[in-house]
């Protein structure tokens, strides 16, 4: 509806409910014929000023209904949409265009005082907080564009070309005028300065907000709550930041939940990322990655699918330089209570820390490992966390728990346990244990590597553990690929099937926090930006998309190729006697590393844990006791998981090898 100017007689009536103007001709409405004058009460305008319309009743809190309309504030060249309720603004609203539906509640201020880019371009010291890894952030950054400009400085101009994609995304989101989305809730809260609040955000008690902005939408509304503190932000769509929560300079990502007093500085969290009641600093943390404990610092460190446990922490300063060491947890790493971790440090990817560790290890190429602190001493356990049953329900649970609705997914994840990226490092992992144990000899009871030592028993173990992944993996892939082939069919026919349908996906591959890729496929990416053809964020975001669309395409050119190099088999000449032997390998990989979880899983249900169960009863009330809280061991969901897994897969191998002709 076309805006006009207020009629006398409704300038009259304002000023009759107490509403007063510096400049009256500076004030127009999308009233039409009707006069809403009688909805607004105290209200003090200045500079210009339009109104919409005011027919929505709201109910607040309790049931109470509450009219739309503006009450006991001060508005200053603003701008506000249909049926919206602003009330008992303490200073005054600035500069702002409000949008359709809106509450403005009991707040002291919000405005915009000058241009402003609303926390897009603020440089984010990620990793190493006196800077030089430095992340600009905007409202489209992604976990991928994100690890490229943090960890690949070694490219000058990539670096450079980034930032100033960054960077000029950021100038044209400058502005000397907010804007708060349709449907937006903004009550009990404090100073709101420099802020970009998006459609269907919940903004309850925040304290003190400026330079930010906050990603709302429709499909995935955020949260912001009581008592928060924010400054030079980005807060994405589904994500919540709640219960005096304090940022400073930081990225939240999509569907990440900070709560309970947690404190941030320098540091970017991506999608469904949870912290609460400790502190970061500095960290860059891939998806999921988790920490809930009061006593639990992260910093300088980069982390995925990470779990802290309470009382995990730490250093980044190591001598006299100050704080400018960093470290990396691989994907799916763990810290144990009390953890303690001297900077620099790299810890494979699935692997548990245990204890103190000083000794700067690199434990990268030796997966699934526990690094275990003994008499100030890092002892490796390589490959041993195969057969955890935690590992196993992690990799389960993070597919489930990813909340992220909003179809403009920023974050591209594979939730993949077995990759070319986790196989390849056991592949050099198997390499570096056989070769430890030739140089030193099989005879050694301890062996030495990186900082560490491997006991002869971990050793010997840890190399059965690293064959056994690369079998259940590479047969997984021959097995896909074979899905569709006839009983009966030829030799030829197998070779067919198997010939790969690319040439991308050979070589090494890596995991850029959360996207599983080749190496080769990054680099072309980067090539296309740093020759300029690529001058978009979209584009970048599209490109990585397009990538993780890839995987399971270019998974088969890399196993393809592993195939063999550890069976000694060539796919383009293979028969089904060796496609049966492989099949058979995988059969007993698959069974037997189940086999291993269960028992794993049986530990939980044995007479140590029922300890502190059926307290002032006999062993058998324990048992019960035991029994109503936990369930029985057979019933366990995850336990009857495990069996049914092992049946499917025997049901799967025996159905190839009958189509085989074994």
């Amino acid at each position: 509806m076309e805006h006009r100017h207020l009629t006398a007689p409704e300038i009259a009536a304002l000023e009759q409910n107490g509403c007063r103007s510096t400049d009256w001709d500076k004030v127009l409405v999308a009233w039409g014929d009707r006069d809403y004058s009688c909805h607004l009460c105290d209200a003090k305008f200045t500079g210009d000023v339009r109104l919409g319309v005011f027919d929505k009743e709201f109910i607040l809190p309790g049931g109470v209904p509450c009219h739309s309309g503006i009450r006991h504030a001060h508005l200053h060249n603003t701008r506000v949409g249909d049926n919206c309720l602003i009330r008992k603004v303490g200073e005054y609203i600035a500069n702002y265009h409000i949008g359709n539906d809106c509450l403005v509640d009991n707040i002291d201020i919000m405005a915009v005082e000058g241009k402003t880019t609303f926390g897009n371009g603020t440089e984010v010291s990620v990793l190493n907080e006196t800077g030089g890894r430095e992340v600009v952030i905007t409202e489209q950054l992604g976990a991928q564009t994100a690890y490229i400009m943090a960890l690949y400085r070694h490219r000058k101009d990539l670096h450079e070309r980034l930032c100033e994609i960054a960077r000029r995304y950021a100038e044209r989101q400058a502005s000397e005028t907010g804007a708060i989305g349709n449907r937006v809730s903004i009550r009990n809260c404090g100073t709101l300065i420099d802020l970009r609040i998006g459609d269907c955000a919940t903004l309850e008690g925040a304290r003190r907000m400026r330079n930010g902005s906050i990603c709302s939408n429709a499909d995935d509304p955020v949260t912001v709550g009581s008592g928060v503190v924010a400054e030079d932000f980005i807060i994405c769509s589904g994500a919540s930041v709640e219960i005096n929560v304090m940022l400073n300079r930081c990225f939240v990502g999509q569907a990440t939940k900070l709560g309970h007093g947690y404190s941030a500085s320098d540091s970017l969290f991506f999608s469904n990322c949870q912290g609460e009641n400790g502190e970061a600093c500095a960290i860059f943390a891939g998806p999921f990655t988790v920490t809930h404990h009061k006593s639990t610092l992260l910093i300088a460190g980069m982390y995925s699918f990470m779990n802290a446990g309470s009382g995990s922490n730490q250093s980044n300063h190591m001598y006299k330089l100050g704080p400018i060491h960093q470290g990396i947890l691989e994907r799916g790493a763990k810290t144990a209570s009390d953890s303690y971790i001297l900077w620099p440090s790299r810890v494979g990817a699935f692997s548990l820390v245990m204890g103190r560790h000083v000794t700067h290890s690199d434990t990268s190429n030796l997966p699934f490992s526990y690094l275990i602190e003994k008499n100030n001493t890092t002892y490796l356990v390589p490959g041993v966390n195969l057969r955890s049953v935690g590992t196993i329900r992690d990799a389960q649970k993070w597919p489930k728990r990813d909340a992220r609705k909003d179809p403009k997914r920023l974050d591209q994840i594979n939730y993949n346990l077995l990759s070319p990226y986790t196989i390849q490092k056991m592949f050099k992992g198997r390499k570096t244990l056989l070769n430890l144990k030739y140089a030193s000899g099989e005879l050694s009871d301890v062996y030495s590597f990186h900082s560490t030592k491997i006991t002869n028993s971990a050793l010997c173990k840890g190399i059965g553990f690293y064959e056994t992944g690369i079998k259940k993996f590479l047969g997984n892939s021959l097995i896909k690929r074979l899905e569709d082939l006839p009983a009966g069919a030829s030799d030829a026919e197998i070779q067919a099937l198997l010939r790969p349908t690319t040439e991308a996906g050979h070589g090494d591959w890596v995991d850029m926090s959360g996207l599983i890729v080749p190496k080769t496929e990054v680099d072309a990416l980067l090539d296309r930006i740093e020759s300029g053809e690529i001058t978009e964020q979209e584009t970048i975001n599209e490109e990585f998309a397009r990538m993780h669309r890839m995987y399971y395409t270019w998974e088969w050119s890399w196993a393809y190729d592993k195939i063999i190099e550890f069976f000694d088999i060539d796919p383009a000449a293979m028969t089904a006697a060796q496609a049966a032997d492989i099949v058979n390998q995988w059969k007993e990989a698959v069974i037997g590393l189940d086999r291993l979880v269960y028992e794993d899983a049986k530990k939980e249900f044995n007479l140590a844990s029922m300890t502190g169960f059926g307290a002032d009863g006999s062993r058998i009330e324990k048992k019960l006791d035991f029994e109503q809280v936990r369930g029985d061991f057979e019933s366990n969901p995850f336990v009857t998981a495990v069996l049914d897994h092992i049946e499917k897969k025997t049901a799967l191998g025996d159905d190839l090898l009958r189509r085989l002709g074994f």
